[in-house]
């Protein structure tokens, strides 16, 4: 049965992982077709309220309503009155009474979105809560793998960077897990947590995690602004040693690896520029797939939405 909100990985059934995935395969099969819109939420009403800054997510998000047919109302947070001390639970409270069905939160607090969804009738989707969870993206880089590996038990997935304050890799670690990938861990010390899901490996050095023999390649975004103190000497010595350099990207096409990112890219940072023409690269399948699987969760939330409730 559908949920009223989705908030996290970690609480998803196995079942209802590999019901969303399923889902969005034919919502995927839509976008081929010369109308790419259906009527499954016609006369629903879908806000973004995003305290944080976000291009993919909300685009993605935003995309994903329409080709339902809902109806998108964006909250503009820099010009409501959270500017003049109005707290999340007030503003809530308002945007309640406008009887919306989905809310979909993104905001630098860890379980607010949890905080919201208790408080309304509607639909909550955390679309990123502080170094929490992602759901949504972590759905969306298991579909790719998918894409790629169908049968993805035993596969391998290392994830490259800054571990510590992304919640993309708590979500895709999680879930990945869920589905039978081997999940490993590798950067800067002072980024990979000591604890952490257990079954995850930890390596320190590039040359020991591609001895490993990973099939997917996981980027991480350098998230300075999450950084309150310095974690690396610079992003050129981080990119010489956990980076994929240009030498690296012709050991990765030898070895026929696939490479994610969640975005957006650092470049010189994360990645050499000649990534983004790299054969296997699978950064754009990735945007292609959030609004597939964005459009299966919102289907999948719609029974006993928001003003129906």
């Amino acid at each position: 049965m559908p949920r009223k909100d989705l908030l996290d990985i970690s609480s998803l059934s196995r079942e209802e992982i590999d019901h969303l995935l399923d889902q969005s395969v034919p919502f995927k099969e839509l976008f081929t077709r010369s109308v790419k819109k259906v009527p499954a939420l016609k006369g629903k009403s879908v806000l973004m309220l995003f305290y944080e800054p976000s291009t993919r997510t909300h685009s993605s998000f935003e995309v994903a309503a329409k080709r339902l047919s809902a109806d998108v109302t964006n909250f503009d947070v820099a010009h409501s009155s959270i500017t003049k001390g109005e707290s999340v639970r007030e503003t809530v409270e308002t945007l309640q009474a406008m009887r919306t069905d989905f809310i979909i939160v993104r905001h630098a607090r860890s379980g607010l979105p949890g905080m919201i969804a208790k408080q309304t009738r509607a639909s909550v989707i955390n679309a990123g809560d502080g170094a929490h969870a992602h759901p949504t993206q972590a759905l969306l880089d298991a579909f790719t793998i998918k894409e790629k590996f169908p049968d993805p038990v035993g596969k391998k997935v290392l994830i490259i960077g800054d571990i510590l304050h992304s919640r993309v890799a708590r979500s895709t670690s999680t879930i990945l897990k869920k589905i039978g990938v081997d999940v490993a861990y590798l950067g800067p010390g002072s980024l990979v947590p000591q604890k952490g899901p257990e079954g995850i490996r930890r390596f320190t050095s590039y040359q020991e995690a591609m001895a490993w023999s990973p099939d997917v390649i996981y980027l991480l975004r350098v998230q300075m602004e999450r950084q309150e103190a310095q974690f690396f000497p610079s992003l050129r010595e981080y990119h010489r040693l956990y980076g994929i350099t240009d030498a690296r990207l012709a050991e990765i096409r030898q070895r026929g690896l696939y490479l994610m990112h969640p975005g957006p890219v650092n470049r010189g940072v994360e990645l050499c520029d000649a990534v983004m023409d790299y054969e296997r690269s699978l950064i754009n399948d990735q945007v292609e797939n959030g609004i597939a699987v964005r459009m299966a969760v919102l289907y999948w939330l719609k029974p006993d939405a928001g003003s129906e409730s």
